[in-house]
């Protein structure tokens, strides 16, 4: 892999598209030259992931995910025997056995068996693979604060020595170290421990300049004036109190749905009847449809008859 700078960083990821600033590029660089994971914390749809994305495009190499959830453990994160097909293989035997002589079926029963556990019945699961593959590639372990406490410090022991030990098998270590990103939407509190092994990245709700570069970026064929209104619009919904405020996710499939229809403009009648694209909780459009007045006159959306 060459070496990079800072400056080679931003050119590749501002090449897959993504609308960067000076944080996450030296995040991005500095845990590339210390080859430490990063830790990626902030609200949810605001491109976190997003970055695990464009670095693997930018490097060429492969993106190996790990989604987390709770009640995750060691076994889907790491392998699993496939048994259906060891099963499959103990029956081949007995039929292997019924067929040879009893002196001559002995050792090649026995040298059969011995590849019951060997890597063609290996269920390779995300960090297995990241540690095995043939180059370097980014491990995404997504929202991380989904698991429990436990997985977390199984976790942080694979990435401080970056091997496994398979009991059938042996210690496999990497072939190569990846490049490790993680998320967090902080649902729960992670560990010292954890936060102390990684580099760590806060990303916010982006400024309206941002905002609207990242959706001419994304949907080069919206009409400059409704990416404007839409941007506008976004930025002051999120001053609301929300339960679930809206990311740049959000304003993405909204300015997505709406290009789509060959919307030029927001107008009142259409923000109502796409309220649903932008907020997923029946509260927070409650709240939003009392606030419409103030937010029309923030966005500058008008009415059909305004111009009239």
């Amino acid at each position: 892999m060459p070496n990079h700078t800072r400056e080679s960083i931003q050119t590749l990821l501002e090449n897959q598209g993504y609308q960067t600033d000076p944080q996450v590029v030296m995040s991005v660089f500095l845990a590339m030259q210390l080859h430490k994971p990063l830790l990626i914390e902030g609200p949810a749809g605001v491109g976190k992931t997003e970055i695990a994305k464009a670095m693997a495009k930018a490097l060429n190499t492969d993106l190996i995910r790990l989604q987390c959830y709770e009640g995750l453990d060691a076994s889907h994160a790491l392998y699993e025997w496939n048994y259906q097909r060891q099963l499959l293989h103990l029956k081949m035997l007995e039929v292997v056995d019924k067929q040879l002589p009893v002196n001559g079926s002995e050792a090649v029963l026995l040298a059969q068996e011995e590849t019951l556990f060997s890597d063609k019945f290996l269920l390779k699961r995300p960090l297995l693979q990241a540690i095995t593959h043939h180059k370097p590639p980014v491990l995404l372990i997504d929202e991380v604060d989904r698991a429990d406490e436990e997985f977390e410090s199984f976790l942080l022991e694979v990435l401080s020595d970056w091997q496994i030990t398979i009991p059938e098998i042996g210690t496999i270590q990497a072939t190569h170290i990846p490049y490790v990103v993680v998320t967090g939407n902080r649902v729960r509190e992670l560990s010292e421990a954890l936060r102390r092994r990684c580099l760590y990245l806060w990303i916010d709700y982006p400024d309206y300049d941002k905002e609207l570069a990242i959706v001419l970026e994304k949907v080069p064929y919206i009409d400059a004036l409704l990416a404007r209104q839409i941007c506008s619009f976004m930025q002051a919904l999120r001053q609301l109190r929300l339960e679930k405020t809206p990311g740049i996710a959000e304003t993405l499939d909204w300015a997505m749905a709406l290009s789509a229809l060959h919307i030029d403009h927001l107008d009142r009648s259409l923000v109502e009847q796409t309220l649903g694209v932008v907020l997923k909780d029946w509260k927070d459009v409650r709240q939003t449809q009392l606030s419409l007045s103030e937010l029309y006159e923030k966005a500058g959306v008008v009415s059909k008859w305004d111009n009239l």
